[in-house]
């Protein structure tokens, strides 16, 4: 597939169009391939994060212009910057290049935000923290190392200084700090069977928040500065600021009984590690401070990029590509089995009716989707579980025009997609042609939860590396 992100510090390919080895590719399709992949990469285009931290960031004469805020340059005494997210290491060097070396030096700017290993780095002000390897979702001790110390750093501030706190998709990872009666290892086991069992994001940031130290607003409760505020890119359906990287900085509304009951209706109370369990249930017995339901008016969480910045993005490329083009918007959850299913049945609609969008179409569509009853040994990801469906949908029953003329593609934004090294997958005619080569049953492939083998075999992988952002997925059907 032609699609290339591009990562930190390289340079994209003049031509990556012929990626694909020792699969035909119908000349029909080639077109669609780049199509596709200029109007997914319009949409992490629009939300790479120094883009977006240099909007929200600025200097205007003697006032620091943060989001809505605005402060008095001569009332901060020190700036402080701590946070963490896939997203930390180009929201760091926006943040710097908005403020500028005077200011910088002037209000004795330092801190610490934990990164990705690829990005850590000593910067001379803030500390890139090496806090886990891209490809494995869970928080290691590094992390843990690296919130310790942001925990410190704001408790330490005065009522002059200035707290930025950066925040990203990815967060909830890369700030660990569990509370002393959970180990770090029994928090990455309950994280991992709240996954396998489909929970939302919204169910697992629940729990981890109420075995945390520094999530669901412990941080903003640490915090001694005069001011905090969190600059967020959002990951999250509906950008709910307690959601985002586990709200470090604004009040928790979920419960230590809300989060049991999470563990209940799961079926894990007698999975889960029993310290997890205890320290829940002590919690919902009122033996433990539940988080914080309100913070000072002090602090304050700006969202600076998510989906919806993406979305537009994407479509506005394929307008001036010359597609028609239907927005499904951000919100779509539930399911990757079923939207792939919807996204392929939609194309073939587009095809046999010309509605609900008229033909060049573009269909466009984000959120985030959950794979339930992953089969032990499994390896794929939401969105190739997508394109897996999408396949599975295209090629039975549909006439050749229908696979001639369509294409889907779903990527997680990230570069990310479950603890693999693809971003997705996608399907066309050349994907499908592949398939019926070599034999492949995605009935199968489901049941075994293999969908990244699936498309390893049929070279419909999209492989990306780690894009430095993150807002979900982003998914592109074409219809010629």
């Amino acid at each position: 597939m032609a699609i290339w992100t591009k990562p930190v510090g390289q340079r994209r390919p003049r031509n990556t169009q012929h990626l694909v080895k020792n699969v035909p590719i119908p000349r029909q399709n080639t077109q669609l391939r780049r199509d596709a992949a200029a109007i997914w990469q319009a949409g992490v285009d629009a939300v790479a994060p120094g883009l977006l931290m240099r909007r929200a960031v600025r200097i205007e004469g003697q006032r620091l212009l943060v989001g809505p805020n605005a402060l008095p340059l001569a009332k901060v005494a020190r700036i402080r910057v701590v946070g963490a997210g896939k997203a930390a290491a180009g929201m760091t060097a926006g943040l710097l290049d908005a403020l500028g070396p005077a200011v910088c030096e002037q209000k004795h700017l330092s801190g610490i935000v934990n990164a990705l290993d690829e990005d850590a780095a000593d910067g001379p002000r803030v500390k890139l923290h090496a806090a886990r390897p891209a490809g494995d979702p869970f928080p290691c001790e590094r992390g843990a190392e690296g919130s310790r110390r942001m925990l410190e750093l704001v408790s330490t501030c005065d009522g002059r200084d200035l707290v930025l706190c950066l925040l990203s998709g990815g967060g909830s990872a890369l700030m660990p700090c569990p509370v002393q009666e959970v180990s770090l290892a029994q928090k990455r086991e309950i994280t991992a069977l709240l996954g396998a069992a489909g929970a939302t994001i919204g169910q697992l940031n629940a729990v981890r928040k109420h075995l945390s130290r520094i999530k669901g607003g412990r941080l903003g409760e640490a915090c001694r500065a005069g001011r905090l505020i969190s600059l967020i890119i959002s990951d999250v359906v509906g950008n709910p600021l307690d959601v985002i990287a586990s709200g470090p900085t604004t009040p928790d509304p979920t419960t230590f009984a809300e989060a049991l009951g999470v563990l209940e209706r799961s079926g894990l109370l007698a999975k889960a590690p029993d310290r997890v369990v205890q320290h829940l249930r002590r919690g919902a017995a009122g033996d433990v401070a539940e988080t914080p339901k309100s913070l000072p008016e002090s602090c304050s969480n700006v969202i600076i990029g998510d989906n919806a910045t993406a979305l537009a993005a994407a479509a506005a490329r394929a307008r001036r590509l010359g597609y028609n083009v239907l927005d499904l918007g951000g919100q779509l959850e539930g399911e990757s089995w079923d939207v792939g299913v919807m996204l392929a049945d939609l194309c073939r609609r587009i095809v046999e009716t010309g509605e609900p969008c008229a033909t060049p179409a573009c269909v466009v569509s984000g959120g985030e989707t959950v794979v339930s009853n992953v089969a032990s040994g499994g390896k794929g990801g939401r969105n190739q579980e997508i394109a897996l469906a999408a396949a599975c949908r295209l090629g039975e029953g549909v006439g050749p025009d229908v696979q001639d003329r369509a294409l889907v593609l779903s990527g997680g934004t990230d570069g990310e997609d479950g603890p693999t090294d693809a971003a997705g997958a996608f399907v066309d005619r050349g994907v499908l042609d592949a398939v019926r080569r070599l034999g492949l049953e995605p009935a199968d492939y489901r049941a075994r939860s293999r969908s990244y083998d699936f498309f390893d075999q049929a070279a419909g992988l999209v492989k990306t590396g780690p894009t430095g952002t993150n807002v979900m997925d982003l998914r592109v059907a074409l219809v010629r």
